[in-house]
């Protein structure tokens, strides 16, 4: 049996044992390795739930078909709260095909107080949530998660699934502090709390749609010149957490050593809007926006790119982007932004709204066929 075969064997053997664990329930699942069929859409909504900052005074815009909306008031009626801000990102995908409807969570901010708080202000409706997904294994995405599920969970779908891109997401990390050789605490997405939740996980290492609307890239292929930039360790070797399946991991990562995150297992959230083209979320965007693109026209056989959203944090990532629907970016390599935080976002199938002129100047004017970006 070859190193890859031993692998593949191993994390299916893996995920079984957790199911069996798990009581009965089933809470692991492998997603085909079989080519998908990329659905398309007429119609999406992004509505920021959660990040860094957020301007009540945003201008609505309209740029190509997209439609940009602010969050409005961003406060209760007496005044005394307010939207919170905090590291990380959460995202509620709304997306429509004729007369059918769905609504995905991507991602879950770093907490969940501060999560649930911005869902009450928004008036989410939490019922209509019919997935889940996960990008990557960092505290910032994952960490609202459990929260959220003991809020929720009563409203939520009884064969409610998360969508994570492979045992990476739920392994041990840690970060560098100023003191040589030790770390700080980074978290872990445990999956025995999701299990108990009564929410099954499946493992998309391989494209994999979800609700019928949207498509998972799998695990992203690294074949552009952009680089993961240094941010946290993984340790591999940990027994004291069984939420990581470290089985199948080769014996160099296996050494007792942390190991610096190459996120080999973050994948984007993808949609196909009819007529537009394609609509690449990276979330946190660590193994390259362009590689991430490049993947997603790959799954889907659609080379036009009409939206990109989420951040750029890798190296080279920003300079090679041509023109454009895209999020707000710094200079690659920095902590990425996401376009005007907690507003909306409209990407619509079809024309532009009638003050398309009027062009943000925080998008790039037209899609277009990535093609060109090419290592």
């Amino acid at each position: 049996m070859s190193g890859v075969e031993r692998r593949e064997f191993l994390k299916a053997s893996a995920a079984l044992a957790g199911a069996a664990a798990a009581g009965g329930f089933s809470c692991i699942e492998l997603a085909s390795a079989a080519p998908i069929e990329v659905p398309t859409i007429d119609k999406l909504t992004v509505r920021v739930l959660m990040d860094q900052q957020h301007d009540q005074f945003l201008r609505g815009s309209t740029v190509n078909g997209v439609v940009h909306e602010g969050p409005g008031p961003a406060r209760s009626a007496d005044a005394r709260n307010v939207l919170h801000n905090e590291w990380g990102l959460s995202l509620l995908l709304e997306s429509q095909r004729e007369q059918e409807q769905r609504t995905t969570l991507l991602d879950f901010g770093y907490t969940s107080p501060a999560l649930i708080n911005n869902i009450g202000l928004l008036k989410v409706d939490p019922g209509k949530i019919q997935a889940l997904i996960v990008s990557h294994g960092h505290i910032d995405h994952y960490g609202g998660l459990i929260g959220f599920l003991n809020k929720y969970r009563d409203v939520l779908p009884a064969d409610l699934t998360l969508y994570a891109g492979g045992e990476d997401n739920f392994c041990h990390r840690v970060s560098r502090t100023a003191t040589p050789g030790q770390f700080g605490e980074g978290g872990t997405l445990d999956r025995k709390e999701i299990a108990a939740q009564k929410v099954k996980t499946v493992l998309c290492e391989s494209p994999t749609v979800i609700q019928g609307h949207a498509f998972t890239t799998g695990k992203i292929k690294r074949t552009s010149v952009e680089r993961v930039l240094p941010n946290t360790f993984v340790d591999y070797s940990s027994r004291e957490n069984a939420s990581c399946d470290y089985g199948h991991y080769t014996a160099a990562e296996l050494q007792g050593k942390f190991v610096p995150d190459e996120h080999v297992h973050e994948h984007a959230t993808c949609f196909n809007i009819r007529g537009k083209g394609l609509v690449v979320i990276s979330s946190c965007g660590h193994v390259g926006i362009v590689n991430s693109v490049q993947q997603a026209q790959e799954v889907s056989g659609v080379r036009k790119v009409h939206a990109i959203l989420g951040g750029l944090s890798s190296r080279a990532g920003a300079r090679r982007l041509p023109q454009t629907n895209r999020c707000r970016g710094e200079e690659a390599g920095t902590r990425r932004r996401h376009p005007d935080a907690l507003q909306r976002a409209e990407l619509f199938a079809g024309g532009a709204g009638s003050n398309a002129s009027e062009r943000d100047p925080n998008l790039h004017r037209q899609p277009t066929d990535l093609q060109r970006v090419s290592p």
